[in-house]
């Protein structure tokens, strides 16, 4: 693999999460030195096993807190915005708060800014979190109009919490309600997501100013999702189809409760499905050939059968 990052700084700031680990996986492998920014810096400890001595620094960071930014971001030769949530302080976080970030970076001397958005960022969206990711989109973009947008689909991988959720799912309840079973979904490989921030770190003039929608090769529906995972797991539940006016009232009225499975927001996204537009550029475009969630998903689901790993019989020569 081309060293083409090579002793670069770069700031991956909420790089200790899902997505985080993977790009700092991409970014490591290609020479950067990182600073992994996070407001719990604990958390990115797995990140620094994966680099050499001194290749990864762990900083706490609040973006809300823009003085704490302002130390981060010192030195650095490009920033990846990885900061995303559901609630809470919504436009502070990935909203005004992002073009906040992007206005420090530049300040401070980054050549390039990477700011990892979604697919559903609509700023005409009823839901505040497809709403705020726009109005961070266009935040960063003035703030720094030579930043590079990605925007992914649901994205998958080995840990995730979504292909995870509905195998746990599927594999503890032997019926199972699906909600918005015909909403549908473009998902993309975590690696592949990873690859393209690192090809638009290593070539930011190539892409300067450019919004990406990063979906994998195949769109699926919410139903043939779970009956794929259901395969892999060898299970067979009976699978309920609910019609939206039950999964809608169901979301509301639980949605609010610790640990319930999806809010009315997230139910309302997911209703609207996650499909890239195919009016803008691509993976493909990134340098990147997209992978399907079929290459992994017997591999991955082996853990959720009857007696996980142990039982399977070995194929015969």
């Amino acid at each position: 693999m081309a060293r083409d990052l090579d002793g670069q700084l770069i700031a991956l700031v909420g790089g200790s999460g899902f997505i985080g680990t993977h790009v700092a996986q991409a970014l490591l492998a290609r020479g950067a030195r990182l600073r992994v920014c996070s407001r719990h810096p604990e958390r990115g400890y797995r990140v620094k096993t994966l680099g050499g001595l001194g290749q990864v620094q762990l900083v706490a960071v609040d973006v809300t807190k823009p003085h704490t930014l302002e130390v981060a971001l010192t030195g650095c030769d490009a920033v990846v915005n990885l900061v995303g949530v559901f609630k809470g302080k919504l436009d502070a976080v990935q909203g005004s708060g992002a073009g906040q970030m992007a206005a420090i970076a530049r300040a401070k001397g980054a050549k390039a800014f990477v700011h990892v958005s979604a697919i559903g960022a609509d700023a005409g969206s009823s839901v505040g979190y497809a709403s705020s990711k726009a109005a961070g989109e266009a935040a960063v973009l003035a703030a720094f109009p030579e930043a590079i947008v990605l925007r992914p689909s649901v994205v998958f991988g080995k840990d995730d919490a979504f292909i995870n959720l509905f195998a746990g799912l599927i594999s503890s309840a032997p019926v199972m309600p699906v909600f918005a079973a015909d909403a549908c979904f473009q998902p993309v490989f975590v690696d592949d997501v990873a690859d393209a921030v690192a090809n638009a770190i290593a070539a930011p003039a190539a892409f300067a100013g450019k919004t990406f929608e990063l979906g994998g090769p195949e769109v699926i529906t919410i139903g043939d999702l779970n009956r794929r995972i259901a395969k892999a797991a060898a299970r067979k539940p009976l699978f309920l189809e609910l019609p939206d006016g039950v999964s809608a009232a169901f979301a509301a009225l639980t949605g609010w409760l610790p640990g319930a499975p999806m809010s009315r927001d997230q139910w309302t996204l997911l209703r609207k499905g996650n499909v890239a537009s195919g009016t803008l550029p691509g993976l493909a475009e990134l340098g990147v050939q997209a992978r399907p969630l079929g290459l992994f998903l017997d591999r991955w689901m082996v853990r959720f059968r009857k007696a996980g790993r142990f039982g399977a019989r070995a194929k015969s020569a």
